[in-house]
């Protein structure tokens, strides 16, 4: 249950910031342009792409979990049901708002999710895929990001101070919600390893 609650406010945040119209994480600013080029909701592109990279994943040798599904479905679907109903303000005060809020409720969402262990999220299973071809997770993290920022710039997306508050807000947060929030054999892990709870929301995505 914390794995699905988990995924659906880490929709709402990323669809607060989406439609912030002040920048998005990359990943979402990718989808954005997708979206925007196709003319079709931004919660079917993440669906979609979430679909892609699982199909990445079989050369890869990269085992899905039930965590891993739901990501690939559930925040697509959730976005779409969100982005509609949220206010459409062009008052700069109020769309900072939406970043803020956004921002800690996909922190507290990826927590959530991370912490009940289901399962790597469709795109950082990408991420390991390619780290164990022999890239460091820097440089494979580094390449996807970057790689799916550009392309999303390119096709449409809005990248931003949301942006760059995602970028440097989001360890932080899942650093201080983790340890509270996962399940007690993943809480001793991330006590244990120190750093666990470093990992960003993008990690398990």
């Amino acid at each position: 249950m914390r794995c699905v609650i988990g995924l659906a406010l880490f929709a709402v945040g990323i669809s607060l910031l989406i439609e912030s119209d002040l920048g998005a994480a990359p990943w979402d600013v990718f989808h954005e342009g997708v979206a925007e080029r196709l003319d079709v909701p931004i919660g079917r592109v993440i669906v979609a792409t979430g679909v892609v990279l699982l199909l990445l994943w079989i050369p890869l040798r990269q085992r899905p979990g039930v965590g891993t599904v739901l990501n690939a479905i559930e925040i697509g679907v959730v976005a779409d049901l969100v982005i509609p109903v949220l206010p459409d303000t062009d008052h700069l005060l109020g769309r900072g708002v939406m970043v803020a809020v956004g921002v800690v409720v996909v922190g507290l969402g990826s927590a959530l999710y991370i912490g009940s262990g289901l399962g790597a999220g469709p795109r950082d299973g990408l991420m390991m895929g390619l780290q164990q071809r022999g890239l460091s997770i820097r440089v494979a993290r580094t390449a996807i990001e970057v790689t799916v920022l550009a392309l999303g710039l390119l096709l449409g997306g809005t990248a931003g101070i949301g942006t760059l508050a995602f970028a440097l807000g989001i360890g932080p947060l899942v650093q201080v919600f983790l340890p509270h929030l996962a399940l007690e054999p993943r809480r001793r892990r991330v006590a244990a390893a120190g750093t666990a709870g470093r990992r960003t929301a993008r990690q398990y995505r």
